[in-house]
């Protein structure tokens, strides 16, 4: 049986220097290159002459853009809105890395802990310097729940410290678990397919409503994603 954690190998696909500097091309490298493009052809798509009765790539590109928009009013009211390119950037990017991952010879980016620990650090500083730039040092006041008795004052503002600095880790953690854990038992199955002959077709059924669910699942990880992210500017820019 194959070892189901090699798909998640990064290995050198190329290198080649300048000007004395070694550069390395990997496997991963080629995976979010791949996953830009598609965004970027997509969305170049999507807006080219744009119709008054529009393609069905002006129709996505329109559906997803409006979801971000309800998203960040609902969650973040109106004063968010200047944020729609970021979360509609992030909800696209992760989506379409996850999805790339599902073709059975792609390497899957969101699988890797330094990938998605790289968009979380970023959101989460990105965040955290808008609360401060927007309220000043009040921003710290996130740190303490209205109400709270002022016995216990130190130890909340400890407690949620730890919450607030835990967030870039549970947002990174979260997406890495669930698309490691899905491409896992694909491969598992698929790898009974394969050696079970002329029962394979048992698992291929369940292989094939799998697969269909971990479309959701990339779906869905990248819609929570974009959740979490809109709640915490929320966070930044109403001291909720």
């Amino acid at each position: 049986m194959l070892n189901p954690l090699q798909q998640f190998e990064i290995y050198s696909v190329f290198n080649f220097s300048i000007a004395g500097h070694n550069f390395v091309i990997t496997n991963s490298t080629i995976a979010m290159l791949c996953a830009y493009l598609i965004l970027l052809m997509l969305c170049c798509v999507a807006c080219f002459k744009v119709r008054l009765i529009p393609n069905k790539v002006q129709v996505c590109g329109e559906a997803i853009f409006e979801m971000i928009d309800g998203l960040l009013y609902a969650t973040a009211s109106k004063n968010s809105q200047n944020f729609r390119p970021l979360v509609f950037t992030l909800f696209s990017f992760i989506l379409i890395s996850n999805s790339i991952g599902l073709i059975p010879i792609a390497f899957t980016t969101t699988s890797h802990i330094s990938i998605t620990f790289a968009l979380a650090a970023f959101v989460f500083v990105l965040i955290t310097l808008i609360g401060f730039i927007k309220n000043g040092v009040k921003y710290l006041q996130i740190l303490l729940p209205k109400g709270t008795p002022i016995i216990l004052a130190p130890l909340m503002i400890v407690i949620e410290l730890f919450a607030y600095l835990a967030r870039p880790v549970s947002l990174s953690i979260r997406l890495a678990a669930n698309m490691t854990a899905g491409h896992v038992v694909l491969k598992v199955l698929a790898t009974f397919v394969i050696s079970s002959g002329f029962l394979g077709f048992l698992p291929f059924i369940l292989l094939t409503i799998l697969t269909g669910f971990e479309i959701f699942i990339a779906a869905l990880q990248a819609y929570i994603f974009s959740v979490l992210t809109c709640a915490y500017l929320s966070d930044a820019l109403n001291l909720h």
